[in-house]
């Protein structure tokens, strides 16, 4: 049946989901998904069993809108003894159901029509239209090859009148790049005197390899007052279908930030939150998740030892890049399409994550699987 008007998109150049498009294929054909990012190994039995314990305890109904009160405890806990850094667990952190909702609920509650947001790219497909939803005007930077690291002189050639934020990723997807402590004082220093606010995408905190310190807005005390960071329970402990993240933020912003969170979804899921604060009293439960994390890494890059492809250094997150600028001239999509159809290996092409599409001839690989997926993966791509 048609619509008796016609439906003006809000979002006309926004399609499907590079991460649904590839893991749909993946599906349809059969092939290993390295493309959406998730892992295909089994989460903690403790943590399980206290979601259980909780449900069973009748910890079932709403929780409050910022999200219960001994999670946000914990989280003010964890982040001081992580980053010396302390935050009202009662004003100035609030639980999320997952970190794209926190990213929406942050942009909306501060982007103004007119507002300019300067972006870092290839960059998480969130941002962008969450910005253009406001009104707001989305700057780009790339970040630069073949490091991937930022070009600040270019992002401060962006900043005017109009600047209202700058958004940062680190450890980063989907390059496996992070930022260092010269790019968080660079920061600190271009926002200092301005009323430019900063959110950090930091959802992959723990993941972070070669003992690399995380780079938090949290270690920056001047920086930290003008920023929003936002966390993931489901890449920590690797329940992404969970779905449940947290914003970490000054009062007065967090004030705005719930505005707009209150009406998104209100609140998150009960049980899950109480068996979270009561898991992470215990340090052990996420101080393995970088030695974790960092094994499968090598284990892939070895695996993969001996093909054409060209590794690009992965520092964090549990993603890898794959260069195949010596095997195909095929743009990314093409390529990334072909290897699942014919070859049964889904990758994700990165150019999706730029807005103009530029090819740089890069697949982005997910090693947070098991062995043998990783090993099987490996065979069919040396075999290319």
């Amino acid at each position: 049946m048609d619509y008796i008007r016609p439906v003006y998109s809000k979002l006309p150049d926004v399609g499907t989901s590079i991460f649904a498009v590839m893991s749909g294929l993946a599906n349809e054909v059969g092939a290993i998904n390295l493309s959406q990012g998730f892992p295909d190994f089994p989460i903690s039995n403790e943590l399980i069993d206290l979601v259980t314990r909780y449900m069973r305890e009748g910890y079932n109904q709403y929780a409050p809108m910022p999200g219960v009160l001994a999670l946000r405890e914990g989280i003010a806990a964890k982040t001081w003894d992580t980053y010396q850094m302390s935050y009202n667990p009662v004003s100035e952190i609030t639980i999320t159901p997952g970190a794209t909702e926190a990213l929406f609920s942050i942009i909306t509650s501060v982007v103004h029509s007119g507002d300019e947001v300067i972006i870092i790219e290839p960059a998480y497909d969130s941002y962008a239209p969450a910005i253009e939803l406001c009104g707001g005007v989305v700057r780009h930077s790339a970040l630069q090859l073949p490091d991937y690291h930022v070009h600040w002189d270019e992002i401060k050639s962006l900043i005017n009148v109009h600047t209202r934020m700058i958004i940062i990723n680190t450890p980063h997807n989907p390059t496996g790049a992070v930022l260092q402590a010269s790019d968080l004082l660079e920061l600190q220093k271009i926002t200092d005197g301005t009323d430019i606010l900063v959110l950090s995408d930091e959802v992959y905190e723990h993941l972070i390899f070669d003992g690399i310190r995380h780079e938090s807005v949290c270690w920056y005390p001047e920086l930290a007052k003008r920023s929003f960071v936002v966390g993931s329970f489901g890449k920590t402990f690797h329940a992404t279908g969970w779905k449940t993240g947290f914003i970490l933020a000054p009062h007065d912003l967090m004030v705005e930030v719930r505005k707009v969170h209150q009406f998104v979804t209100f609140a998150s899921n009960t049980p899950v939150q109480y068996a979270l604060a009561t898991f992470i009293k215990n340090k052990s439960h996420y101080d393995y998740v970088p030695a974790f994390y960092q094994q499968k890494r090598d284990f892939f890059v070895k695996a993969l030892q001996g093909s054409r492809f060209n590794i690009i250094p992965c520092f964090g997150t549990y993603f890898q890049l794959l260069n195949y600028e010596g095997i195909s001239d095929e743009n990314e999509l093409d390529f990334a399409i072909r290897l699942t159809k014919e070859l049964g290996v889904a990758t994700v092409p990165v150019s999706p994550f730029y807005h103009d599409k530029q090819s740089n001839k890069m697949l982005r690989v997910c090693f947070a699987k098991g062995e043998e997926t990783l090993l099987k993966a490996a065979e069919i791509l040396k075999s290319i």
